[in-house]
């Protein structure tokens, strides 16, 4: 695929990434279409987690979906099914990819009702990459919107070496959302704004100006695009259908808990991915997959003052940074244990040194034991033999060498 720019008839013009004519993919494939620029955005910082008690009933997505969409239904014409029905051909691998994208489904259609943008669009990474936080290669689209490179900027998404805005969900769905808010108060028909999104805002335009408004039917505006731009509106009213009625396709929807709902953590400060895994009790891996924008083993504050984690975690995070900011606060203190060695050691003896041990309490993490005993982490891990796992109280680390 290559892409394309076209201009935006805004008063903020923007240049836009359009998806290029091609085949037609085999049914399931991945779809990256590059996604188009958006009037630059600043993102204001995220106001402190206040997170919902795990007990509490999560909100039915799919019923809010579906009192969000605007655009026809499943009847509305025979493409339309066929695509619904091959997504779902194979009902439990697609009631699976549904239920492992859940978490950033759910987080992006709040970001689209804040924009009052209909529920089919928060559906419409499932069209480009099936909500996969797609890496872009040298010039290529990226992220679960799949954004060019050229377009980031405009869009208001830092890209450099360090982070990458387009594969950051908080940022690029906003970024998006405001986008398609903007392209229906242009073209006052969201199947255009589809159209807009798809194969530029310019073209969208010269046909509009052409052959007029399209009515409401067919639901697939007659108009002379590309198959591509027909079929990317064609999947996603494909979909949308599939969440109008599951049971016509032998589907069931998936539900997410409250506690794994996706929140934004504010960070005051830079800090390595293995610390902040380590504060949320989760692997770095798993962290990476839903902050995908930082492209090293550096959270970059600078980039992104926030990161995206499930509620418990979130949770967990926050209280891990509380006592991690109360321990910097205080003098250094060594525990008893480590106190009761140290004193066994005669001054100025390094041969008589004492390996010295520190009993993991509640709520240690690496980083506050490296720190209070002036220890690398990685030294600790090598030291220990630990990998990724949790600290278990009780458990009783090395934290010096015996010469």
């Amino acid at each position: 695929m290559a892409g394309r720019l076209h201009a935006l008839p805004l008063a903020m013009s923007l240049a836009l990434a359009a998806c290029a004519s091609g085949p037609a993919p085999a049914p399931d494939a991945v779809v990256r279409a590059p996604a188009v620029p958006a009037p630059a955005t600043t993102f204001a910082v995220p106001p402190p987690l206040i997170a919902a008690a795990p007990t509490q009933a999560a909100p039915d997505l799919w019923q809010a979906l579906r009192g969000s969409f605007a655009m026809p239904d499943c009847d509305a014409d025979p493409a339309v099914e066929t695509w619904a029905r091959r997504y779902t051909r194979h009902p439990d691998q697609f009631e699976g990819k549904l239920r492992a994208v859940l978490p950033r489904l759910v987080y992006v259609q709040q970001i689209a009702a804040e924009y009052d943008v209909p529920g089919e669009f928060a559906l419409l990474p499932w069209v480009e990459s099936h909500f996969q936080p797609v890496p872009g290669r040298r010039g290529q689209p990226a992220g679960m919107w799949q954004i060019m490179p050229r377009t980031a900027g405009a869009m208001g998404l830092r890209v450099d070496g360090h982070y990458d805005g387009r594969l950051d969900v908080p940022a690029s769905a906003h970024a998006v959302m405001k986008l398609l808010r903007d392209y229906h108060q242009q073209f006052d028909d969201w199947r255009v704004a589809d159209y807009a999104y798809n194969s530029g805002a310019s073209a969208a335009a010269r046909l509009l100006d052409k052959h007029g408004a399209p009515p409401a039917k067919p639901a697939i505006p007659a108009w002379p695009v590309r198959s591509v731009t027909r079929q990317h509106l064609t999947k996603l009213l494909a979909i949308a259908c599939v969440v109008r009625e599951p049971e016509r396709f032998g589907v069931s929807l998936p539900t997410l808990a409250r506690e794994q709902h996706l929140v934004q953590v504010p960070i005051s400060r830079s800090m390595p991915m293995a610390l902040a895994a380590d504060h949320a009790g989760m692997s770095v891996d798993a962290l990476k997959r839903f902050n995908a924008g930082f492209r090293g083993t550096t959270i970059d504050a600078s980039a992104a003052p926030y990161l995206l984690l499930p509620a418990t975690h979130a949770r967990q995070f926050n209280a891990a940074v509380s006592q991690a900011n109360a321990v910097a606060a205080t003098p250094a203190t060594v525990d008893t244990d480590a106190r009761r060695v140290a004193a066994r050691v005669p001054n100025g003896d390094s041969s008589s040194r004492t390996v010295r041990t520190h009993t993991v309490r509640s709520g240690d993490n690496l980083w506050q034991i490296a720190r209070l005993y002036s220890v690398d982490v990685n030294t600790l891990r090598r030291w220990n033999n630990l990998q990724r796992q949790p600290l278990r109280p009780g458990q009783v680390l090395t934290v010096s060498s015996a010469n």
